[in-house]
C-alpha cells in the first residue's frame, strides 16, 4: 500500500514537471511561440541559436546541471551553442535540457522557417494571425499556430501582438526570442504578477509600509523576506533542477532563466509577504478578516501562477514553493518577537547582525559555481543587515518609537487628499533617495572593491563573477539602501516636517 502511494506521488510530480503542461497553459493563456527550424543556410557544423533557452552541451559522466571530469570550468554557468555531433536531434541534448533548453525542432526546415518570417512580418503590419507557420505546441514543442477566434483555444479575442522578454539575461545578456501575445490583458496581469517579487517592487513596498503604514510591521516583513529568499535560494543551488525546456515553453521572461529553478523563490517570498503582513497586521490593525486573507490568497495566487506563465517555472517548482515559503513562515512568524526585540535591545546586537548576515552570504556562495542568484542572496542579506542596525540605532537614540501597545488596534485614517498627497510626497522623495543612494554606492564601490582584492573592473560583469567582489559589493551598497530606509530617510522627513 504504502509503496504503491510512493508510485503514485512519484508519477503525480513527473506530471506536475512536464514542460508541456506549462506551454499547455501558456496557449490557453494566449502565448505563442516562434521556434524557427534549421535553415539551409546554417552551416553544417553550426545550430541556430534559441534565445528562449539553447541546447547546452553535454558533458560526460554529469549530473543534473552539474560538471563533470570532462567539462571542468571555473566561469559562471552559461549557455553554450549545440554542435551537429552531440545535437538533440541525436540525444536529446543528453543532459536532461539545462536550463530552459529543449531538444531542435526536427523537419520542415528551411520552408518553416521562412513561414515563420512572414508571419510575424504580417502580424507586424496588422495582418490576419488565423493562418501562419508552425510554432509552439504542447504536444511536441511544435504545432499548427492555433486561431484565436476558435473556442476554447486560448483566452480574450484581441489582436495578437509580437512582443520580446522585458528584460536581458542577466548572466549572458541575451535579449530572449519574440512571441506572439494574443491576450493582452492576461500578458499584462502576470507581468505585474511576477513583478511583486522582483527588487524594484521591493524598493518601492517596504519603504512605503516603513514611512506611510507602521515601521513595526515593515521591520518584521523584512526579516522574513531576508530568511526566505536565503533559504530558498540556497536550496535551488543544492537541488540544481533547470528550467523548463524551451520548445515547448516559451520564455515569456528570460532575466532569471539561467539560474536554477526549484523551488520558485518567487512562489516563496509572493507566499511568505502577503500571509506574514496578513498575520502581523490583523488585530493590530482594524479590518475584516476575509478582506486580509483574500488578499493575501489573491497576491500568492498571481504571483505563483505568474511564473508558469513567464516559461520560468514548472507548475510542481511553484508548488513546491508556495509549500516551503509556508512551512518557513509557521517556524519564523512566532519567533519575530524575539528576533526584533533582540535586534532593537541587545548591547551585543549590532556584532550578532553583521556576523550572522555575512556568514550566511559565505554560506551562499560555496553551495555552487558563481550566477545572479548569489548576488540576490548577498543583496537580500545586505539589505537585512543595514536594516537592522538602523531599527537598533534609532532605538538607542529613541527616534520613531512603536506606539504604546494600550493604543491597539489602530484604525486606519479615513483616505483624504492630504493624506495621500503627503504620503505620496514622502514615498517619491524617500525612493528617490534610495536610488541615488544605490547609484552613487554602485559607482563607487565597485571599482574600490576590484582595486583591494586585484580584480580587473574593465568588464563589471565579469568582475562581478569573483565572490570577492560580488559578496562585498552587494553588502555594502544595499546594506547602505537598507540602513538609509530605516534611520537616514526618516530623519530627512523629520528635518522637512513630512514625518
Amino acid at each position: 500500500m504504502a509503496k504503491d502511494l510512493k508510485t503514485e506521488f512519484i508519477q503525480l510530480c513527473k506530471k506536475l514537471q512536464d514542460p508541456h503542461l506549462v506551454a499547455k497553459f501558456q496557449q490557453f493563456c494566449g502565448v505563442r511561440g516562434t521556434f524557427p527550424g534549421k535553415s539551409s543556410e546554417t552551416s553544417d557544423g553550426d545550430q541556430e541559436r534559441f534565445h528562449n533557452g539553447a541546447c547546452t552541451n553535454y558533458c560526460p559522466g554529469e549530473g543534473e546541471n552539474g560538471r563533470g571530469e570532462g567539462c571542468k570550468s571555473d566561469g559562471p554557468r552559461q549557455r553554450k551553442t549545440t554542435t551537429e555531433e552531440n545535437s538533440p536531434i541525436h540525444d536529446d541534448c543528453m543532459n536532461g535540457l539545462l536550463n530552459g533548453t529543449a531538444a531542435q525542432i526536427s523537419g520542415a526546415c528551411e520552408t518553416e522557417g521562412q513561414n515563420v518570417n512572414k508571419y510575424l512580418a504580417g502580424v507586424r503590419d496588422g495582418g490576419d494571425a488565423q493562418e501562419g507557420p508552425t510554432v509552439d505546441s504542447a504536444d511536441h514543442g511544435r504545432g499548427t499556430l492555433c486561431d484565436p477566434s476558435k473556442d476554447g483555444e486560448s483566452l480574450g479575442g484581441s489582436a495578437p501582438s509580437i512582443v520580446k522578454p522585458l528584460r536581458k539575461n542577466s548572466l549572458t545578456g541575451d535579449g530572449g526570442q519574440e512571441f506572439i501575445i494574443e491576450n493582452k490583458f492576461l500578458f499584462y496581469l502576470f507581468t505585474f504578477g511576477t513583478e511583486l517579487g522582483n527588487e524594484m517592487f521591493f524598493i518601492v513596498f517596504f519603504p512605503f509600509l516603513m514611512w506611510n503604514v507602521d515601521a513595526y510591521v515593515s521591520r518584521r516583513l523584512i526579516v522574513v523576506w531576508v530568511w526566505v529568499l536565503f533559504l530558498g535560494q540556497s536550496t535551488k543551488d543544492l537541488i540544481r533542477w533547470t528550467r523548463p525546456a524551451s520548445p515547448p515553453v516559451v520564455k515569456v521572461e528570460v532575466f532569471y532563466n539561467s539560474e536554477y529553478s526549484m523551488p520558485s523563490t518567487h512562489a516563496m517570498s509572493g507566499t511568505a509577504i502577503p500571509f506574514s503582513l496578513f498575520l502581523l497586521t490583523y488585530g493590530r490593525w482594524e479590518y475584516p478578516f476575509i478582506f486580509g486573507l483574500g488578499l493575501a490568497l489573491s497576491w500568492s495566487i498571481l504571483v505563483c501562477v505568474s511564473r508558469v506563465y513567464m516559461g520560468m517555472h514548472s507548475v510542481l517548482e511553484v508548488i513546491a514553493g508556495f509549500l516551503y515559503s509556508a512551512l518557513i513562515l509557521a517556524v519564523i512568524q512566532p519567533a519575530l518577537d524575539h528576533i526584533d526585540g533582540f535586534y532593537l535591545t541587545s548591547p551585543h546586537a549590532p556584532l550578532v547582525i553583521v556576523l550572522l548576515h555575512v556568514a550566511l552570504g559565505l554560506l551562499a556562495f560555496t553551495l555552487d559555481s558563481w550566477s545572479t542568484s548569489r548576488g540576490d542572496t548577498a543583496q537580500a542579506l545586505g539589505t537585512g543587515a543595514g536594516a537592522a542596525l538602523a531599527s537598533h540605532l534609532n532605538h538607542l537614540l529613541g527616534l520613531a518609537p512603536d506606539p504604546p501597545l494600550f493604543e491597539l488596534p489602530f484604525a486606519p485614517q479615513p483616505l483624504g487628499a492630504a493624506l495621500v498627497g503627503r504620503s505620496l510626497l514622502r514615498l517619491a522623495l524617500g525612493v528617490a533617495v534610495l536610488l541615488a543612494t544605490r547609484a552613487a554606492m554602485k559607482a563607487l564601490t565597485i571599482p574600490l572593491v576590484c582595486r583591494a582584492v586585484g580584480v580587473a573592473s574593465g568588464d563589471v560583469r565579469l568582475a562581478r563573477q569573483h565572490m570577492e567582489v560580488e559578496l562585498p559589493y552587494r553588502y555594502i551598497v544595499y546594506g547602505t539602501v537598507g540602513f538609509s530606509c530605516v534611520f537616514l530617510v526618516p530623519l530627512l522627513f523629520s528635518c522637512l516636517n513630512l514625518s
